[in-house]
């Protein structure tokens, strides 16, 4: 159990999703234990023994998203709903306490949150997950949360402006210090043909560690695949991205084998792509900005609200069709197959990026990296106004 709680919060370091030196996890082995942090282990000590769960994360984030926007909240508020699809799809919404809240029974107030959901936001401590069965799980959470707060905290800032004393200060620094330069010098992708499984396996699981380490999805979100003949070489439904070895599916085109059952959610679509197109490769990812800005929208006087679902608009990003769906087997699979086969890209209503490979993962990557990239430039162009007010 200690191993899985070094390997965990090692990712969060890796990640860059929580502050050195402020990360703590308990869990339930034979006794109930906990490393790190010493004021976030006793505080994870005290939630978990009012929690039947297995493992817990409490963390101080890298960035001070989360607690600015528990700041920005009404007054009345004790919940922040973000609309990306993971907070739709496994989170629904994230609850949090005020600093002034957090006294001698913040283990049980905590606790009591996450009874019903899967995190929450301790504003001036930091975001506490919980894993029902696994560490794993409390790290995944963790992860999401980070997620979410980051594009929520994005969105409000490019329609609300900066409201709170040093939030501005606070951004600027984040923009400095914090957002790297995003390429894809350094990394190898075997050329084409690849034909071979072992070669295919292996080239799927450096892109997939590529893609992690560069920060184009978050925590165990997105999916690869490479397509070989009459079979797709897919990653299996929630693999982290970085650790794909034994979790990859042959999956025949032509579904004549149950081997799918473990596979990604997004099978379907990518089907419908290889069928759509002459794409062999396809790469799925989060990378934060596309999220956001795919979630930014001028159309006026629209009756669409659950625009996730339900718009049937295809619109631009620069030379990147946008579009809305849901995922697995819903909207998606039906959208984005018919607009990717040109570009090569496409992005979803607040869920990620699709781009596809001709003969292999190198262009691909470099399409995930471009469209992360031009949505950077859009949205600080957009944003300039409110950096220089």
């Amino acid at each position: 159990m200690r191993d899985q709680i070094a390997r965990y919060a090692g990712k969060l370091l890796a990640d860059r999703s929580a502050l050195p030196g402020h990360i703590a996890f308990a869990a339930h082995d034979d006794v109930l234990l906990s490393e790190g942090h010493p004021k976030l282990a006793r505080l994870c000590e005290g939630v978990l023994s009012s929690l039947s769960c297995l493992g817990l994360a409490a963390a101080r984030p890298s960035l001070p998203f989360a607690d600015f926007l528990v700041r920005r909240a009404g007054k009345e508020a004790s919940r922040i709903v973000p609309q990306d699809t993971e907070t739709r799809t496994f989170l629904h919404d994230i609850p949090f306490l005020r600093r002034d809240e957090l006294g001698n029974d913040a283990p049980a107030r905590i606790a009591d949150l996450l009874g019903s959901r899967k995190g929450m936001i301790a504003e001036g401590l930091g975001i506490v997950a919980a894993g029902a069965v696994t560490v794993e799980q409390a790290y995944i959470h963790y992860s999401s949360i980070f997620h979410a707060a980051f594009v929520k905290y994005l969105l409000d800032v490019l329609s609300e402006g900066f409201r709170l004393p040093g939030e501005r200060e606070a951004f600027e620094e984040f923009r400095r210090s914090w957002l790297r330069p995003l390429d894809a010098e350094g990394l190898a992708f075997r050329g084409a043909p690849l034909e071979a499984p072992e070669e295919i396996l292996k080239e799927i699981a450096a892109v997939g560690r590529y893609t992690v380490e560069r920060g184009l999805v978050d925590s165990f979100f997105g999916n690869i695949s490479l397509r070989a003949g009459g079979t797709i070489y897919i990653s299996q439904t929630a693999a982290s991205l970085d650790d794909l070895a034994g979790r990859i599916d042959p999956v025949p085109m032509d579904n004549s084998s149950t081997t799918g059952i473990t596979a990604s959610s997004e099978l379907l679509a990518h089907r419908r792509i290889y069928e759509e197109s002459c794409g062999r490769a396809i790469l799925h990812g989060h990378p934060k900005f596309a999220v956001a800005m795919s979630m930014v929208c001028e159309e006026k006087g629209c009756s669409v609200t659950d625009c996730w679902r339900d718009c049937d608009k295809v619109r631009w990003l620069g030379d990147t069709p946008v579009v809305a769906g849901e995922i697995g087997a819903g909207g998606l699979a039906r959208r984005v197959p018919p607009v990717i086969a040109g570009p090569r890209k496409a992005m979803v209503y607040g869920h990620g990026v699709f781009t596809l490979g001709l003969d292999g993962f190198a262009d691909a990557f470099r399409a995930m990296v471009d469209v992360e990239n031009g949505c950077r430039r859009e949205y600080f162009r957009r944003l300039s106004p409110k950096l220089a007010g």
